[in-house]
């Protein structure tokens, strides 16, 4: 016999999956042709210090020791369940690390948990250290 606590679990990761599910069955050619739910470099540089945009890091904090963006807030992939609190749902998340996927990953994740307003940036960590030389950083 299941007890409440385990009960109550069952039925939360049903929920989840079911959200996911959802959100899955949205990423249709459609839905991946309008690029609606990435965010290129210009994209990026348009609304840095934006205050209805978050970028979230979500590297690993091995990898935030060599190339660290102090506009982000970094929760590693890992963590992002644990840590859902700390990201506001009224604003929108973009997600980033170091190659696309795990970013692409965190973007299924927060939408699957209820996040409405979510983007994946569409660049590596390379090219995003070369928005920030002077040249690119004064036409900002």
């Amino acid at each position: 016999m299941w007890s409440l606590i385990e009960a109550v679990d069952i039925c939360n990761k049903e929920l989840n999956m079911n959200e996911l599910n959802k959100v899955l069955m949205e990423m249709d050619f459609e839905f991946l042709g309008s690029g609606k739910h990435g965010m290129s470099i210009d994209g990026m540089r348009k609304v840095l210090g934006n205050d209805d945009f978050v970028f979230l890091d979500v590297r690993s904090d091995r990898e935030l020791e060599y190339v660290s963006f102090p506009f982000a807030h970094h929760i590693p992939l890992k963590d992002l369940p644990q840590r859902l609190e700390e990201l506001p749902k009224d604003k929108c998340i973009v997600a980033f690390c170091s190659a696309v996927f795990r970013g692409a990953v965190a973007y299924t994740f927060l939408r699957a948990n209820g996040f409405e307003k979510v983007k994946g940036l569409t660049a590596s960590t390379e090219e995003m250290v070369k928005v920030f030389k002077p040249g690119p950083l004064a036409k900002m």
